[in-house]
């Protein structure tokens, strides 16, 4: 019998304020390559070719299976309003028309809206959440004429209705392979490749889908494996510059100390950034990570205002930003600053102690988002009800936000101007000055060479 063909598709096509690195369909061929060795399994990526292409690789590579992953549905930017919905439409009506093969859908994006996804594009079955053993349980399922009812995280029909099957365990052993073709275009226009060290969350922020998606349970990945990757990344590629997705870094520090001995005894001859918050962080631990090469830290701030940060359930306070915004700078860590003005409880004169609050953080950027994209089964999303902004009943796939009605948005940029630092807004197109720094083959996320001090 000739061996099975599966094409995992990365539907994204989102690419500001640079293009992602497609990480969780590779994860998925990392795994079943090791599962499933006799599985031919091919990537197609929408952010490195169209329809013209996919028409040909459908044609080339007759796959038996399809797995399409939806990153995001939106931009999250209230100015733009970017919405991906047509698009993904679009993928799925080639893949019918070109394609027999079974249609499986999955990714971040398809997690936060699995029922409504399915039933809207048609697919033959989906997976929500981390997909690895779940899409493995289906296509042994399939081969095999097995029943696949019972696999958790899978939606299927069954007499005409939509099933969908709760997820309770999470996989703890994910590996990734990079995918050749791939690594080449996402290192010159990213400036970076991406990969986790961790998955889960077990913060309770009202706006966010990170618990949804990936659990509340934290899983750390193998340390040897780990640095194995990074090292095969710059031996093979001279790929120096690596950005950890991790909901939030420093969630779990007894691993990170450990994964931090492992890096310097290798002696990678990296630099890498990485998503923080201001709980569980110490100058001891900045100071161990600087060895492992930490260069630039995203803090998801969200106010500084510490009425604000309880309204958004924020583990931390303004004192503790301050303190460790401190160390970064002793420490010669750049760090931004991403922040939501106009969320949930927001007055003027929250928002003035963070702009206040700004002018104490030394050298950094901030990043602000405009009010709050209110998802499925998020405590905003009860808020919003509770008030009557939203309906029980609103699916919220098309972006609906949470502004509140007690600040003037129109004063914003004056208030930031005022500050004197600097505050790059969602509507401000810095993308020249990025393509320009990246042809200067400058690496990592670059908005350093835009903060001030």
């Amino acid at each position: 019998m000739k061996s099975k063909k599966l094409l995992l598709v990365s539907a994204n096509r989102h690419a500001l304020p640079y293009p992602v690195y497609p990480l969780g369909i590779s994860y998925l061929k990392a795994y079943l390559k090791e599962q499933m060795p006799a599985l031919e399994v091919h990537i197609f990526d929408f952010m490195t070719d169209y329809f013209d292409e996919y028409k040909h690789c459908l044609a080339h590579i007759k796959p038996d299976y399809i797995g399409i992953s939806l990153r995001n549905i939106d931009d999250v930017n209230i100015y733009r309003q970017d919405y991906f919905m047509s698009h993904y439409k679009e993928v799925m009506g080639h893949t019918r028309k070109y394609s027999k093969a079974v249609v499986i859908i999955g990714g971040s994006g398809f997690s936060i809206y699995p029922e409504l996804l399915y039933k809207d594009l048609d697919p033959d079955f989906g997976i929500y959440g981390e997909g690895e053993t779940s899409l493995h349980k289906l296509l042994t399922a399939i081969e095999n004429n097995q029943d696949y009812k019972a696999i958790e995280g899978l939606l299927y029909k069954q007499n005409g209705q939509v099933v969908f099957n709760k997820k309770t365990c999470y996989f703890e052993t994910p590996v990734v392979t990079f995918d050749e073709p791939l690594i080449g275009y996402y290192w010159k226009n990213s400036g970076m490749l991406n990969i986790q060290t961790k998955r889960g969350c077990p913060y309770k922020c009202i706006y966010c889908t990170y618990p949804l998606i990936e659990g509340t349970t934290v899983r750390t990945l193998d340390p040897d494996k780990i640095v194995k990757t990074l090292s095969d990344l710059y031996s093979n590629h001279k790929i120096d510059y690596i950005f950890f997705t991790d909901s939030i870094f420093n969630i779990h520090n007894k691993f990170n100390y450990e994964l931090a001995d492992r890096m310097i005894a290798s002696n990678l001859k990296i630099h890498w950034g990485g998503y923080f918050n201001f709980a569980n962080i110490d100058g001891r631990l900045l100071e161990k990570l600087k060895q492992t090469g930490l260069r630039h830290i995203e803090f998801g701030t969200e106010s500084l205002s510490d009425v604000m940060l309880k309204n958004y359930e924020k583990p931390f306070t303004v004192t503790d930003i301050l303190n460790i915004c401190k160390i970064c700078n002793k420490l010669d860590i750049d760090f931004a600053h991403y922040l939501i003005l106009g969320g949930y409880g927001e007055t003027e004169q929250t928002l003035d102690e963070t702009f206040e609050n700004s002018k104490k953080m030394g050298r950094t950027v901030f990043f602000p988002y405009i009010g709050m994209r209110i998802y499925p089964g998020t405590t905003l999303q009860k808020i919003a009800i509770r008030e009557g902004i939203v309906k029980s009943d609103d699916p919220l796939l098309e972006p609906v936000y949470y502004v509140s009605k007690n600040i003037n948005l129109d004063t914003l940029k004056e208030k930031a101007r005022l500050s004197g630092r600097q505050w790059l807004f969602p509507d401000e197109d810095i993308s020249d000055i990025l393509i320009r720094l990246r042809k200067r083959n400058k690496k990592g996320p670059l908005w350093e060479y835009l903060a001030k001090s």
